[in-house]
């Protein structure tokens, strides 16, 4: 999972001879070690890692080759290194993130350097939006993890179990799995609170009658799953049937329409149609989906408002939903890869309507 040389490449394209990489998931990116202290240096003459020494062992052992990783301390701090190492890239004009870096860190570095930055812009988005196939199996592989989780936990779902106590069960599944964290804090809701999209579970109990709504991820080798899925305890009105059917088929709309070379919106509009011609178009209110992978929200965006094409390589939500306030809402969420003649599914999960 190399990238230093797509980085390369769009320095050269961008006309830069260097970037400075304080941001953690984009250091990942071209270094393969994740950290919170220190920087990265990708130069089109070299690479480095520069870190202290809770670190170093650690990122001597996972920088990916060609990769450089040197240590800092009082001795020679942060800023000598990285000094240090641009004099030996020969850089010239450095670039940073003005996408992430705050002015006052901005400002700093170029007083430490003695420098004057440049933008590096969407350099690490556009980037970052297209995976390479080592991604793409890490991110399966996160999948694969909750969906087993998910199996595991609709057989021990019941009534009486709280929505706090079924988070924690998709936690603790998950985790002893191969899970390296959470992509996000779970969501599960019940009752009334499924029509909140973004519902935080607590001490209401599941019932009978009721929907359950799950939206979770995990994180493997760095890279996240997104996934929702919705079921019926006991029982469900024809009601119930009726919007879980609608949100299936809108879901199954997008996905046709999504393939390479297609805007955002377009993506959106085809599912929001089948909402909207069933009656149910004001209760559809966030987008059809977005982007992840190292972070659970990347560019681009399918959504009313994604002006941009998607590209071939890029990993994308599919979930639509319809929320009826105070009542219920159902969401149904998979993760698919953009490619040239459409979109193929990571997520296997089975969607169909389920009452336990």
């Amino acid at each position: 999972m190399n990238h230093l040389a797509r980085i390369r490449a769009q320095l050269e394209r961008r006309g830069m001879d260097a970037v400075l990489i304080t941001d953690g998931k984009n250091q990942r990116y071209a270094a393969g070690f994740p950290f919170t202290d220190g920087v990265v240096l990708a130069a089109r003459e070299g690479a480095w890692l520069i870190t202290d020494s809770r670190y170093i062992e650690a990122a001597q052992a996972a920088a990916d080759e060609g990769v450089t990783v040197w240590l800092f301390d009082r001795a020679h701090p942060l800023s000598a290194r990285l000094k240090e190492a641009i004099r030996e890239s020969g850089a010239q004009r450095l670039a940073a993130e003005d996408r992430s870096l705050s002015r006052a860190a901005w400002l700093g570095w170029e007083k430490k350097l003695g420098l004057t930055l440049e933008a590096a812009g969407g350099l690490f988005a556009d980037l970052r939006a297209v995976k390479d196939e080592a991604e793409i199996e890490a991110m399966t592989g996160a999948q694969r993890i909750a969906e087993a989780a998910l199996e595991e936990l609709l057989h021990l779902i019941r009534p009486g179990m709280t929505e706090r106590e079924a988070a924690a069960e998709l936690v603790y599944q998950m985790l002893r799995r191969g899970s390296e964290g959470n992509s996000f804090d779970p969501i599960v809701v019940t009752g009334s609170k499924t029509s909140m999209p973004h519902g935080v579970p607590g001490d209401r109990v599941i019932r009978s009658g009721d929907f359950v709504t799950m939206d979770f991820g995990c994180i493997k080798n760095g890279y996240c799953s997104d996934m929702t899925r919705t079921v019926a305890i006991g029982s469900a009105t024809d009601e119930m049937k009726n919007v879980y059917d609608t949100v299936l088929r809108a879901q199954l709309a997008g996905i046709r329409a999504a393939r390479a070379g297609v805007l955002g919106r377009d993506v959106d509009a085809a599912a929001r149609k089948v909402i909207a011609d069933a009656g149910f178009g004001e209760y559809f209110g966030h987008g059809f989906g977005h982007c992840l992978g190292l972070d659970i929200h990347e560019p681009p965006y399918a959504g009313p408002t994604g002006e941009a094409p998607l590209p071939a390589g890029c990993v994308s939500s599919a979930e639509p939903g319809i929320y009826l306030p105070g009542r219920f809402g159902v969401r149904i969420e998979d993760v698919m890869v953009i490619r040239e003649d459409g979109a193929e599914l990571i997520t296997r999960a089975p969607k169909e309507f389920l009452i336990i």
